[in-house]
């Protein structure tokens, strides 16, 4: 890199000084974080980075005057997490911007308004997006990464500055969402439900006053977190005698919430959204379109509903192990697996069909064998046992109505709706 000269980095740290007193005295937020995007790799912060490590005394700059003196405390450790940021040095970077970030927090609280708020949003996003470059230079190094950490314990501590009366609580939501995003990331997604009580049943919180882009990401954080949950319906009404008392939204409604509210031009998202939606209509019985597959380039579910269409546990099992490291790794792969039910009812329906159009009269009545017969033919090697118990659970589960009859190893169809719809339940349910 080409280090200015002494004249023209003393110009270059000015400059960066007098933009940010203007900005708060003017309390111009988007002047202000602009000065805060380390990740931006904008030419100023960059050659301000670069005046910074040939002058090498700009705490003197700050110091000399009362204008910026009484931001020394933020613009000090500001400086040397950029000096550390361009030189490579991400460790010292983290906790220079750390101690910036803290600085700044303690001057946020004490401005009345919520003028600053996105340039609180962009200390929030820098400090884990550093945070995890920080790590990733410990890991290289044989260190245990824990920056990443830190800075989930500092977004909590912002998350309780903006979690109470007044403007600045429609901040919350934003911070929330990069909790999550560290939470999941570190794999201590539990941490998130202490977060989600104080935005959902707090008073003082209002969701609908939150901006759409915030509410759109929490969505789709607390969509995956019920989806690891199983907690599948669109709703779940929770009542104590006879009277609605409230109503839990689960992964259905949340991710669906997330989908319709996305900005249809962030193609992206939607297909982030959809990875984890589509597995759960299909748990629901509700089957995407091979389109829409295509559009968003999900391929790899195409065909585990292929599988659902025609009743082929073989296409089922094939797609999971084709597929496994990337349904393992969005957490997808047991939901997936549990199509399985459903893949033996379609597959029972469509013998029940054949059935019917060659014998009316008998086609209520199922013989095991029949079925052994056409799993063989899917390649799927079962005896009567176990085709026993696999019709067992479909009745059990409400996916087949009508009974078994032991001794002639039959199945015996109920003549109206022998197989029920799912209706928004999952098999499970």
């Amino acid at each position: 890199m080409a280090y200015p000269s002494m004249g023209e980095a003393h110009r270059r740290i000015t400059d960066y000084l007098n933009k940010f007193c203007d900005a708060v005295s003017y309390q111009d937020v988007a002047s202000l974080a602009q000065l805060f995007s380390f990740s931006s790799n904008s030419p100023s912060l960059l050659s301000l980075a670069d005046a910074l490590n040939f002058f090498q005394d700009a705490n003197r700059l700050i110091k000399q005057s009362d204008k910026f003196s009484q931001f020394g405390e933020i613009l000090a450790p500001l400086f040397r997490s950029l000096q550390s940021n361009r030189l490579g040095n991400l460790v010292e970077a983290y906790h220079a911007f750390e101690k910036f970030a803290n600085a700044f927090i303690q001057e946020f609280r004490n401005w009345e308004s919520a003028w600053a708020l996105e340039a609180l949003y962009v200390i929030a996003y820098e400090i884990r997006v550093l945070a995890e470059r920080a790590d990733r230079e410990l890991s290289s190094n044989g260190k245990s990464p824990e920056k990443l950490k830190g800075a989930g314990s500092f977004l909590m501590k912002v998350f309780g500055v903006l979690a109470g009366k007044g403007p600045k609580r429609v901040g919350a939501l934003y911070v929330t969402c990069q909790l999550f995003k560290i939470y999941f990331k570190l794999g201590t997604v539990h941490l998130c439900r202490s977060v989600i009580r104080s935005i959902e049943t707090a008073r003082i919180f209002d969701f609908e006053e939150f901006p759409r882009r915030d509410k759109v990401t929490y969505m789709y954080y607390t969509g995956r977190l019920e989806v690891f949950n199983e907690n599948f319906p669109a709703r779940e009404e929770i009542q104590y005698n006879g009277n609605l008392l409230f109503v839990l939204y689960t992964a259905d409604h949340k991710l669906s919430y997330a989908l319709t509210h996305c900005n249809p031009l962030r193609e992206a998202n939607i297909r982030m959204i959809l990875k984890y939606l589509i597995p759960v209509k299909l748990s629901l019985g509700i089957l995407p379109k091979t389109c829409l597959l295509e559009k968003y380039n999900l391929l790899e579910y195409n065909d585990v509903v292929q599988a659902l269409k025609r009743g082929d546990l073989r296409l089922l099992r094939h797609a999971l192990q084709e597929h496994e490291d990337q349904f393992l790794r969005s957490g997808v792969y047991l939901v997936l697996e549990k199509l399985e039910l459903q893949v033996y009812q379609r597959l029972v329906k469509k013998i029940y069909f054949i059935q019917k159009q060659k014998d009316p009269s008998k086609a209520h009545q199922l013989k095991l064998e029949v079925i052994v017969k056409a799993l063989k033919w899917l390649e799927m090697d079962m005896d009567l046992d176990e085709v026993e118990c696999i019709m067992t659970i479909l009745i059990y589960k409400n996916l087949v109505k009508g009974y078994f009859a032991h001794k002639s190893k039959v199945v015996v169809l109920s003549k109206q709706d022998p197989f029920p719809k799912l209706n928004g339940k999952p098999v499970n349910s």
